[in-house]
């Protein structure tokens, strides 16, 4: 990153992703549009055991909808999923253990969630990690990628059936205001050639790579609503542990996690994020830039191209026959 990306960095997110960020923007939300019942829809959340994941499942499970929570640990996704039930005084709550770093176990919980439900309306990918150092998974994978992109992409992937025979479907995916410090590699897509591995700079690449992900599926698929956004700074058990200096220095100026959430339950439910064209970033309810200006993060389009190849074809290697 140069130091004109991590100036111009700062500057944005002090302006725009910090609980005062939040408050100002939202002087202009519609308190209607989530004055809904939502009975009858299904959704998806990967990573709902924790943060962001468990505050919007909590506020879809009070207007009523059918969640079906996806965690890896299942002492704490069935502690969250109480919880959940608990505040939002519904029952209807279902936990899946998957692990998203095994892409074949991906693979499996999908095409078993096909087989026993015929209806999904909303996928929200938000399940993510920051391992900040390097870890190789069983499949020779390196752990975040395997976790924030191609799980995410095969999981997608595989439900968008499903997803394209329900009603007004939608896939969410929750990405990172650090995308915005990172161009695509695509010679490098798990960033294996570190010398120095940075966990949060692999990071910020994944969440890049969802955002091109996000674009290219609205492209592809115009009977799905699709969409990927940035929570803000928030104050979550994820940021804590992973980013520890900077929670210990916006730990005053961070968002809650709902209010992180926010952006995530209207782009689920409300009519109004449907009338947004599909494949935008959004921050705050409303579309955003996903570069900065002048910071030379722009990807051509024969690298995105490629990376959309590369992936596919890296899916492919886990895919059952």
């Amino acid at each position: 990153m140069s130091l004109y990306q991590k100036g111009a960095f700062l500057i944005k997110g002090l302006r725009e992703f910090t609980l005062n960020g939040y408050l100002s923007a939202a002087k202009s939300f519609n308190s209607q549009d989530l004055e809904k019942d939502i009975t009858g829809n299904v959704y998806m959340i990967t990573g709902a055991n924790s943060g962001l994941g468990k505050s919007a499942a909590i506020a879809l499970a009070r207007k009523g909808g059918e969640i079906h929570m996806v965690c890896r640990n299942e002492e704490r996704g069935n502690a969250a999923k109480n919880e959940i039930v608990e505040e939002s005084s519904n029952s209807n709550v279902h936990l899946h253990i998957l692990d998203m770093s095994h892409p074949k176990d991906v693979y499996a919980f999908a095409n078993k969630f096909l087989q026993d439900h015929n209806i999904l309306n909303v996928l929200v990918n938000n399940s993510g990690c920051m391992v900040n150092e390097r870890v190789i998974t069983s499949d020779e994978l390196e752990t975040n990628f395997a976790t924030n992109t191609l799980g995410t992409y095969i999981l997608t992937q595989q439900l968008l059936p499903l997803l394209k025979q329900s009603d007004k479907p939608r896939v969410i995916t929750v990405s990172s205001g650090g995308m915005y410090t990172q161009k695509l590699n695509v010679q490098d897509m798990q960033m294996l050639q570190l010398q120095k591995f940075e966990g949060e700079m692999v990071y910020a690449q994944n969440k890049r790579q969802q955002v091109i992900l996000t674009e290219e599926w609205a492209k592809q698929e115009s009977a799905v609503h699709f969409s990927c956004m940035h929570p803000g700074w928030a104050d979550t058990p994820a940021v804590r542990t992973s980013m520890p200096g900077f929670y210990d220095a916006m730990k005053n100026k961070l968002r809650t996690s709902e209010q992180g959430a926010d952006t995530i339950v209207w782009l689920a439910m409300a009519d109004a994020a449907l009338a947004k064209p599909s494949g935008k970033f959004f921050l705050d309810r409303k579309p955003t830039n996903t570069h900065l200006a002048l910071a030379w993060t722009r990807e051509s389009a024969r690298d995105r191209a490629q990376f959309l190849q590369n992936l596919a074809e890296l899916a492919e290697k886990f895919k059952p026959a």
